[in-house]
């Protein structure tokens, strides 16, 4: 696959601790799985200190509008390293990958778990 078609990956994090060290790890996954995947990195975006545990979220909000504006021309999902990175509430956690839905996305953790499927019942809209 030719990397103007391949997926494009937008990679999210949040930590609100001082220590990176499990951050760094995580992102290195996201990256190490994209890579796997054959999927081309959009970049990435992080949510550190309280706005990692606010509902605001400014990065991820930079991600969607980003994502958002890639979306027509392309394949594009927002990765995360598990579910908990979008968040630990399950319905805060759903909130968000609504979001990335109607970015034009959808979400996928580097455990192989997606809402792909479930995009339609995210937003209505079918994936291309």
């Amino acid at each position: 696959m030719s990397a103007e078609r391949a997926p494009l990956a937008f990679v999210y994090d949040r930590c609100a601790s001082r220590s990176k060290r499990h951050l760094d790890m995580r992102l290195i996954g996201c990256h190490t799985y994209a890579d796997h995947k054959g999927w081309v990195l959009a970049g990435r975006w992080l949510d550190l200190g309280d706005a990692a545990v606010d509902c605001a979220r400014p990065q991820l909000g930079e991600l969607l509008a980003a994502m958002r504006a890639a979306a027509p021309g392309r394949e594009v999902l927002c990765l995360v390293h598990n579910w908990g990175r979008l968040a630990h509430d399950v319905q805060h956690r759903i909130a968000i990958q609504q979001r990335v839905a109607q970015a034009g996305g959808y979400s996928a953790t580097t455990f192989d778990e997606s809402d792909q499927r479930a995009r339609m019942a995210l937003t209505g809209v079918r994936h291309a």
